[in-house]
């Protein structure tokens, strides 16, 4: 299927890796322009010509999206650079384990900005570029939200605000034409996690347990899957789609848990 997004400019934060870099991918073998927002140039740089190895081509520009500054240079590079933005994708963030008993307000604001504020900066600087192209915008959230965690209070609030914007802003940017949603993730196999993983005292087992109450399958969603959903989302394919949150998840928010043994 031709999703239309060839020459697309579309903004990915966190595009360097992970799920950022998946979607980026997918959006290049598109023929959209992905443009990798992230801190660090090495780390953009690799993920670049790893798209460009595979055929599409990519640009990037560097940013700590916790400096709220960043976040408007990053779009006016964006623009300076094409004159156009059609599509943004807010991804970056960590689930940084800022608790209710484990953390403190430093670290809770610090966690805000780092997973949420930045979420609301992009989208605010990109408006006008949307308007003009009546682009899309995509975010990025997690199951945390719905399902809680422990331990892991800012992360979750930052989730739930996500949620919350994404229908906010479909509300108020329907009169522009540009459509908001999106991409809940639950369990998805990325370096990250692969990290978290590694780092408790029997990995393998952990994970097993984890993959047992996945309903479909009985295993992790794909990065792939994520960002296959995400260019669909991106596209005109799904022209009367706003304001949603997407569970690509393999049931694991939603179906009985039960049902992953059946």
């Amino acid at each position: 299927m031709d999703l239309g997004l060839k020459d697309k400019v579309i903004i990915i934060t966190g595009g360097a890796k992970g799920i950022g870099l998946g979607v980026a991918k997918v959006l290049a073998n598109e023929g959209a322009v992905p443009v990798i927002v992230g801190r660090k140039a090495e780390d953009n740089l690799k993920a670049i010509a790893e798209i460009e190895a595979e055929g599409g081509k990519a640009a990037h520009v560097v940013a700590e999206l916790t400096e709220p500054d960043d976040c408007k240079k990053a779009v006016d590079g964006v623009l300076a650079e094409f004159g156009k933005i059609d599509g943004l994708v807010n991804n970056a963030g960590v689930n940084d384990g800022v608790g209710l008993e484990s953390g403190d307000y430093d670290r809770f604001i610090a966690s805000l900005h780092k997973n949420m504020v930045h979420y609301y900066l992009m989208a605010h600087h990109s408006l006008d570029a949307l308007k003009e192209s009546k682009g899309v915008i995509l975010n990025i959230t997690s199951k945390t939200a719905d399902t809680g965690q422990g331990n892991t209070s800012a992360y979750a609030a930052s989730n739930g605000g996500r949620n919350a914007l994404t229908r906010e802003w479909a509300v108020e940017l329907l009169k522009y034409g540009i459509r908001v949603n999106a991409i809940v993730v639950a369990e998805c196999w990325t370096p990250l996690y692969e990290n978290w993983i590694k780092t408790l005292p029997n990995p393998e087992e952990k994970l097993q347990e984890i993959e047992s109450n996945i309903p479909l399958g009985n295993r992790m969603t794909t990065v792939e899957e994520i960002a296959n959903m995400t260019a669909f989302l991106l596209s005109g394919r799904s022209s009367h789609t706003t304001g949603q949150l997407i569970y690509v998840d393999g049931g694991y928010v939603h179906l009985d848990r039960s049902l992953a043994n059946a």
